[in-house]
């Protein structure tokens, strides 16, 4: 019985680590698409693509690409990393 509490103890922790991590990454996302929505205006399917590489970064390296690069330079940079 015992080791039946742990197992869930340890597979609940498990789950809960991984959806703060989850929310953690969904909470980035969001972040490099509000600085490209706000800085373009729009973030269409040609700068969604590029989320997904910027996102490999940490926060400290995408927010100055964001706000820095042109979207052009962004394309170019990130979508010939695909």
């Amino acid at each position: 019985m015992h080791l039946d509490f742990m197992n869930l103890t340890q597979a609940y922790e498990k789950a809960r680590a991984q959806a703060v991590q989850e929310g953690v990454e969904q909470g980035q996302r969001q972040v490099v698409e509000n600085l490209l929505k706000f800085k373009f205006g729009t973030v269409d399917e040609e700068l969604v693509r590029v989320v997904d590489s910027l996102l490999q970064l940490t926060p400290e390296e995408f927010t100055p690409l964001c706000l820095q690069l042109s979207r052009e330079e962004l394309l170019v940079r990130f979508n010939s990393q695909g």
